[in-house]
């Protein structure tokens, strides 16, 4: 029984060395970028009292994912391993600066970081994607993605409120350092990686085409629909997003309240994050994207009725369905992508899935202030569900075959 259960495909991901070293550093570094990006907000509100630039700090901070396939190229002209050392070190030494923001005047620095942090992070992301599949066979994949989803969902349920804990007993300052060092530490783990990387060629160098992520996504026949309907769902997610506090408002609570729908939607998060890995070893990316966009698609539109329980388990089922969509979408962009176009492709790959999620911001900000949230939110099922759909029409039994190994067959 003892070697049965240590050949399951989990624990093959948790053994490897550089697996843990590089979900630690996901950890340590993630720790300290949830905890600031709220403190930020509440620092910038309390130095400006002022609602609008307070939300400039998510903003300045999404802004540069806009640019993913600019940054992203970065990780195809440089080996990745010392580009993530590299990476993680400048916010290390940029966040400091902020130790000089002590009145309204100098909240354009905050912005300035946030703007530099974000930018930072987007070639993080590219050149994370690129190196990990590197560092991780591919049949293991899915379990790496899912388990980093875990750990970041894990990390937003517990990282901002002892960040809002840290700021009200030693201020800000405390905070930046925080993340400074998280910076630093993650740095630190990813120095003592030894993934064998090839120095791109100076004539590749050269041939890097910002387009070509595009081109090959677009021209993928398993990726494209894939990217479509993640970006269609983030799309819906954020108009999702923007009635929350009408859906609290019908239950009659006070905006409060939203915490304990975030929680448990982080809960659901989660347990899909643990879960993923397998079901895509069993479903293939398109099933599991369509089952997850289904699932997705019913809560939000069962979030109209207005019951306590109902609004819990749609903010759970939400949050459970959501990560199926983007783990299966990025396993199969590092699957199915050749190493020297990686890192434009997975940095295309996190612009055309997550960007339309502000848009959906927007739009639901002005929509439920015209429309009945009951019926934006019966309208918003049913267009979410079309995407599900696509994935149905895509899910071909030679899609489900590509997802699945020689080594998932074959388990070492």
């Amino acid at each position: 029984m003892k070697h049965t259960v240590s050949r399951t495909p989990l624990p093959r991901v948790l053994r490897r060395r550089d697996a843990r070293l590089c979900l630690a550093a996901v950890l340590v570094s993630g720790f300290g970028t949830s905890a600031l990006w709220l403190v930020a907000g509440v620092w910038v509100k309390d130095l400006t009292g002022s609602d609008g630039l307070a939300a400039l700090c998510l903003l300045a901070l999404w802004a540069p994912t806009a640019a993913g396939p600019v940054l992203g190229a970065l990780a195809d002209t440089v080996r990745r391993g010392p580009l993530l050392i590299g990476l993680h070190l400048l916010p290390a030494a940029l966040l400091p600066v902020l130790t000089a923001v002590d009145s309204p005047g100098r909240v354009w620095l905050v912005f300035a970081v946030l703007f530099v942090y974000g930018a930072v992070g987007v070639v993080q992301d590219a050149a994370e994607s690129a190196f990990v599949a590197g560092a991780v066979p591919a049949s293991l994949l899915g379990e790496f993605n899912g388990l980093r989803m875990t750990v970041s969902e894990g990390l937003k349920l517990v990282a901002p409120p002892a960040g809002a804990v840290l700021y009200g007993a030693y201020g800000a300052d405390a905070v930046v350092l925080l993340d400074a060092a998280s910076f630093v530490l993650a740095a630190g783990l990813y120095a003592c990686l030894r993934v064998p990387e090839r120095s791109p060629a100076r004539g590749e160098r050269e041939r890097v085409r910002i387009a070509e992520g595009a081109r090959h996504l677009w021209r993928h026949p398993r990726l494209r629909p894939l990217v479509l309907a993640g970006g269609a769902t983030m799309l819906c997610a954020g108009v999702n997003g923007a009635v929350l506090y009408a859906v609290i408002d019908a239950l009659g609570h006070a905006p409060a309240y939203a915490g304990v729908l975030y929680a448990v939607q982080g809960a659901g998060s989660v347990v899909a994050g643990l879960l993923a890995g397998p079901a895509l070893r069993r479903l293939g990316a398109h099933r599991l994207a369509g089952y997850g966009i289904t699932v997705t698609a019913v809560a939000a539109g069962l979030r109209a009725v207005p019951s306590d329980a109902v609004a819990l388990l749609c903010s759970a089922a939400i949050g459970a369905g959501l990560p199926c969509v983007l783990i299966a979408a990025f396993t199969a962009v590092q699957r199915e992508t050749p190493d020297a176009l990686l890192g434009r492709t997975a940095a295309t790959a996190h612009t055309l899935v997550l960007a339309p999620n502000a848009v959906g911001l927007a739009v639901g900000a002005a929509l439920v202030e015209v429309v009945d949230v009951a019926v934006l939110l019966a309208v918003l099922g049913v267009v979410w569900a079309a995407s599900a759909a696509l994935m149905r029409q895509s899910a071909a039994s030679p899609s489900r075959t590509a997802d699945r190994s020689s080594s998932d067959a074959n388990p070492a």
